[in-house]
C-alpha cells in the first residue's frame, strides 16, 4: 500500500450503511493491515476481520497460547531482543537440548530452502544452527516479520520430496474457518480428497471455534503414527490456496459461507 491507504480505496464509494467487506490478497504486516482497515472504515466498510484478529492468526506467537498442546513446542525471539543480545538465538534454540528443530519468522518459513535456511538437524550444534539462522535472515531480508520462531521438528507421514528444493512433503490440509465453521478442506501437497481427516477434524471443533476471528485458515498435518496435529493459523483474507484446490469451488462456498 506503499503507506498510502487512501489511494488503495480510492475508487470505492462511500456505503450509505455499514457494509462487511473481505479481502484477499498479498500479506499485509499487522501495522499495514490496520491502515488499510481504519481507510476502508472512513467508507463505512468493515473488513471481515479487526486488526486484532487479523493479528491473532498471522502472527504464530499470538495464537500459540490457545494451539499449545496441538501443535510442536514452539519458542520465539522478538529482533529487538535480538538486536539487544547476541547470545538471544542461541538461548532459544538452547531450550530444545539436541532435538531437530526448524526456524521461521512470525509468519514464514524458507521451506523451499529446506537444508539451507529452514531445518536445523541439532539444535545443539551452535554453529550449524547459527549458519541456518544466518541463512535464513539473509534471505527474508526486509520481508522478515517481528522475530524469529523456532519450532520441535516432529516426524510427519511422508509422501514424497519436493521436486525442486528437496523438502519432504508430508500429509498436509489447510482448512478455511468462517464464522467458527469450515468454509473449504483442501489437501496441501497431493490431489484428491482425504474423507479420514473430515472425521478427525470433527475433535479440532472446539479449538477452531475458540480462535479469535471471523475467518482464518488452520494447516494441520498427520503424524508419522497416525494422528493429526496442528502446524499453524493463518488470516484467511491472505492465505493461499494449496496447490491442487479448484479456485472456482473455494469461492463458491466461500459465498456460501457468508449467506
Amino acid at each position: 500500500m506503499n503507506q498510502r491507504p487512501d489511494l488503495a480505496v480510492r475508487r470505492l464509494k462511500k456505503a450509505t450503511e455499514r457494509e462487511d467487506v473481505l479481502y484477499r490478497g498479498w500479506m499485509l504486516r499487522p501495522e499495514e493491515y490496520e491502515l488499510l482497515y481504519e481507510a476502508l472504515e472512513s467508507k463505512n466498510l468493515y473488513l471481515i476481520n479487526t486488526p486484532e484478529q487479523y493479528k491473532h492468526c498471522h502472527y504464530l506467537p499470538e495464537s500459540y497460547d490457545v494451539i499449545k498442546g496441538y501443535t510442536p513446542r514452539s519458542v520465539w525471539v522478538p529482533m529487538s531482543d535480538i538486536q539487544a543480545s547476541p547470545d538471544a538465538v542461541k538461548e532459544a534454540a538452547r531450550q530444545f537440548g539436541n532435538q531437530p528443530i526448524i526456524v521461521k519468522d512470525y509468519v514464514k518459513s524458507r521451506k523451499h530452502e529446506w537444508k539451507e535456511a529452514c531445518y536445523i538437524p541439532d539444535a545443539a550444534d551452535e554453529e550449524h544452527m547459527k549458519q541456518i539462522v544466518h541463512n535464513f535472515v539473509t534471505l527474508q531480508g526486509e520481508e522478515l516479520n517481528a522475530g524469529l520462531v523456532f519450532r520441535e521438528y516432529v516426524q510427519l507421514e511422508f509422501l514424497s520430496y519436493h521436486d525442486q528444493s528437496g523438502m519432504p512433503l508430508s500429509r498436509e490440509m489447510r482448512v478455511f474457518m468462517m464464522d467458527g465453521k469450515p468454509a473449504y478442506i483442501s489437501n496441501y501437497w497431493d490431489d484428491g480428497q482425504d474423507e479420514a481427516f473430515k472425521e478427525a477434524f470433527i475433535s479440532f471443533l472446539d479449538i477452531a471455534q475458540s480462535i479469535q476471528s471471523r475467518f482464518f485458515t488452520m494447516d494441520f498435518a498427520k503424524m508419522e503414527g497416525g494422528s493429526w496435529i496442528i502446524l499453524e493459523l493463518g488470516d484467511g483474507q491472505v492465505a493461499g490456496l494449496p496447490d491442487y484446490a479448484d479456485p472456482l469451488t473455494f469461492y463458491k462456498q466461500l459465498k456460501r459461507a457468508l449467506v
